[in-house]
């Protein structure tokens, strides 16, 4: 029975992204803001919401290392699984301020990590640290809001544009459904109980096959919940390719990760001193890496920046040659 409602939670999740993506425009809509920020802003949250109760959970179970591994192996897995999937369906154009501030603060959101940890005794993390993290995650919020107005004046000059070109209504916004301030609020009081009760299962249900295959809770961490925990980024990133949002899709992938980095390794690391497991800091450079590649393959395009097919099947062959590498370490 767990089994089956864990399989019921997951589908609630990815039906819950494609909503998200409804209710984000809805309130872009109804407020006048930038749509561009509500989307990244609560649905990177929102997104992030699996691996923050996850995490928690473990947390207070005493299974730090699940806490860790699962945050670190959702990240791995946005930027190559989820990256490669969405290519699949549109290419991926990020703009210029992706490239040249987005994504240089999530690969220094990982590089504060991993100092974090190599430079506490025995790698155990401390409040203090996760301090550290939220100051870092507010800076994040700063930009968020100094780019606000920036983007609001880009959205204006679009939608001209698309008044100038023709009367009617483009087909990717007659494909988004409003919803009623009401209809939100009860979806998110249910989504919130649906998520604890779920979290609460996909750790209990993580520890029993690790100790059923005798295999470590950070290697369950990393694969199984980090893959499962990253379905409703997938889902989000889909749906937004497949309306051509492409700048949403990207982003949504990177803001998620900072979010993951700063404040949900904050709220977990606030509860009690964690101990990182043993291959931490593998995992952690990797992320490094990976964050690095993902970097090259867009600088040569500059102001048209893509990951198509090609790019994709390279972050795939990435992510297949660290769950190898993942598996022999555990043999």
């Amino acid at each position: 029975m767990d089994i089956i409602y864990i399989i019921l939670w997951f589908v609630l999740l990815i039906w819950w992204a494609n909503y998200m993506v409804n209710w984000a425009w809805s309130l872009a809509k109804r407020f006048g803001i930038s749509d561009i920020v509500i989307w990244l802003t609560v649905i990177a949250f929102w997104t992030s919401a699996p691996e923050l109760v996850t995490s928690m959970m473990s947390a207070f179970n005493g299974n730090a290392d699940l806490a860790i591994s699962n945050v670190i192996g959702s990240n791995i897995s946005n930027l190559l699984l989820i990256l490669w999937a969405t290519a699949l369906v549109y290419p991926l154009k990020a703009p210029s301020n992706t490239f040249y501030k987005e994504i240089p603060f999530m690969l220094a959101a990982s590089i504060l990590f991993v100092l974090l940890v190599i430079f506490e005794p025995e790698q155990t993390i401390t409040r203090p640290d996760a301090w550290v993290l939220i100051m870092f995650f507010c800076i994040f919020l700063y930009y968020i809001f100094r780019q606000a107005n920036k983007w609001k004046k880009e959205d204006k000059k679009d939608d001209d544009k698309k008044k100038k070109k023709t009367k009617n209504k483009d087909s990717n916004e007659d494909s988004i459904k409003e919803y009623t301030p009401w209809i939100s609020l009860i979806m998110t009081i249910g989504w919130l109980i649906a998520l604890v009760y779920g979290g609460k299962l996909i750790v209990d249900w993580a520890v029993w096959i690790a100790q059923s295959f005798g295999l470590p809770n950070s290697f369950i961490g990393i694969t199984i919940i980090a893959i499962w925990t990253s379905l409703p980024e997938l889902a989000s990133s889909i749906a937004a390719a497949m309306k051509k949002k492409t700048d949403m899709a990207i982003g949504w992938i990177i803001w998620s990760n900072i979010f993951n980095s700063l404040w949900i390794l904050w709220a977990t690391w606030s509860l009690l001193p964690l101990k990182a497991y043993s291959w931490v800091e593998f995992d952690a450079y990797f992320n490094i890496f990976i964050t690095i590649v993902i970097l090259i393959l867009l600088f040569p395009r500059k102001w048209k920046m893509l990951i198509n097919k090609r790019e994709g099947l390279l972050l795939l062959l990435m992510y297949f040659s660290y769950i190898w590498y993942a598996v022999y370490k555990v043999m």
